[in-house]
Formats: C-alpha cells, sequence, structure tokens
C-alpha cells in the first residue's frame, strides 16, 4: 500500500483549446497510456496556456480560421488553406475529425475558465475532450457564453455552475497561475507534457514517443517511490458489521 500524497505520477499537460496539435497531443498519448500497463498509477493534469490572449473576448464580426491564420503569418489565403489540410490528415491519422471550414476564431480565457472549474468537480480530462470536439469539429465559437453553456452541459455542468466560472475571478486567477507556471518552465509553446517533473514531450509527438516517455518516467517514479506492504498478523477483530471473533 502507498501513502496517499505519492500514490500516482504526475502528468501535467499545458494546452490550449485553439491548438489543433493539443488535441492530436492529447489523443495520442491517450493512446499510448491505453499500451501502458501501470497505467492506473498515472494521473493526468491539464494546465492553462493562451497562444492568442490578444483577441477581444466579444468579436463583432467572427473571423474564419483561414484568414486568421494568412493574416497572422503574412501567408496568403491559399497557403493557408494548404497549411490546414496537412493538419487535417495528422487529426485524421489520430482518429480526430477537423473541419475547420466550420471552426471561428475565438478568445479561449473562456473555455479554460470552464475547464478549470470543471477540475474542482474531477471533469478536467473530459473538459477537455467536449471543449476540444466543440472547437474543432463541431465549430462552435467558445466566445459565445450560450455556446459555453451547452457545452458545460455536455461536460456535466449545469448551466449555474458554468456562470460561476466565468463571473468568479477565482478561475481566472488559475489560468494565469498555469501561464505563469509555463513562464517559469519557459515553455512558449504547446501542448506541452511533463512527465513526474522531470521528463518532457514538447508537441504531439507519435504515440511511441510517449510510450518511451511513460516508461522512462514511470520506472523513475517508482524507484523513488517504493510500494509499501503491510504485513498483517491476524488476531481477533471486531468488523464494522457487528461480528467479533
Amino acid at each position: 500500500m502507498e501513502s496517499a500524497a505519492n500514490n500516482t505520477m504526475k502528468v501535467e499537460v499545458w494546452s490550449d483549446i485553439m491548438c489543433p496539435f493539443c488535441y492530436i497531443g492529447k489523443r495520442n498519448y491517450e493512446s499510448a497510456l491505453k499500451q501502458f500497463a501501470d497505467h492506473k498509477d498515472i494521473e493526468m493534469i491539464w494546465k492553462s496556456f493562451q497562444l492568442a490572449p490578444m483577441i477581444p473576448q466579444h468579436i463583432e464580426n467572427k473571423e474564419n480560421v483561414y484568414q486568421y491564420l494568412a493574416d497572422r503569418k503574412g501567408i496568403t489565403l491559399e497557403q493557408s488553406i494548404k497549411m490546414h489540410q496537412s493538419v487535417v490528415q495528422t487529426a485524421k491519422n489520430a482518429g480526430l475529425e477537423y473541419n475547420f471550414d466550420k471552426l471561428i476564431i475565438a478568445n479561449s480565457l473562456y473555455a479554460h475558465r470552464v475547464i478549470q472549474f470543471s477540475k474542482t468537480k474531477g471533469l478536467g480530462d473530459f473538459a477537455e475532450e467536449c471543449i476540444f470536439k466543440a472547437y474543432f469539429t463541431d465549430g462552435k465559437d467558445l466566445g459565445d457564453t450560450a455556446i459555453l453553456i451547452e457545452t458545460g452541459k455536455t461536460i456535466g455542468l449545469t448551466e449555474a455552475e458554468v456562470n460561476e466560472a466565468l463571473s468568479n475571478d477565482e478561475y481566472a486567477y488559475k489560468v494565469n497561475q498555469d501561464i505563469q507556471e509555463a513562464k517559469h518552465y519557459k515553455i512558449d509553446g504547446v501542448p506541452f507534457f511533463l512527465f513526474n517533473g522531470k521528463y518532457a514531450v514538447y508537441g504531439a509527438q507519435p504515440v511511441e514517443i510517449f510510450l518511451q516517455t511513460l516508461k522512462k518516467a514511470y520506472t523513475d517514479w517508482r524507484n523513488n517511490q517504493p510500494a509499501s506492504e503491510i504485513k498483517i498478523t491476524n488476531g481477533s477483530i471486531c468488523t464494522t458489521d457487528g461480528n467479533c471473533d
């Protein structure tokens, strides 16, 4: 039996919901975890990161992702579309469906606040999944409060809980805490996976890379957190069901 404080190895993931490679990285990591024998000893912790915090929270004229990238990178619309087609294929290889034609650019802060609230309910990983799907597959506008409430219900939150996430500054503070922690680690891009605080995988790496890193980090963690079994000498006891013998 292990002490409660050290019974799982932590895998921390800095991610932004508007990052297509973060969703792909999530799926590749999950595929690796399914192949990892000691997967029950692994705890995934999602961390907030914002790639484009300068995007207005409320946008009057909603912008298409193709034009947004073209303007930001100084490339043509045709070049932007071609770049996105490559990402669509990479996502497909990971078992994901990306519909960039429907995608609407939005500031990700509100979505991160909902994820932070979801983490308090033990729903952090499911919240990431639901929000990624809403954004990349369903083309939902995650800058729209009504859409976030709808997505929150898919996660398992009530409308009141989503409104709490969006109005209580505690959740904005948690988002900023994660971003400041990323700066401490000199993380300037996502996804960034940190295994046991010592081994990092940067980007949407292949399943094999995640699996290798899991094994290496877990071996190191287990060597420093050996399970200590309780040796029991049996005798007369009373149990909670009222039996004494």
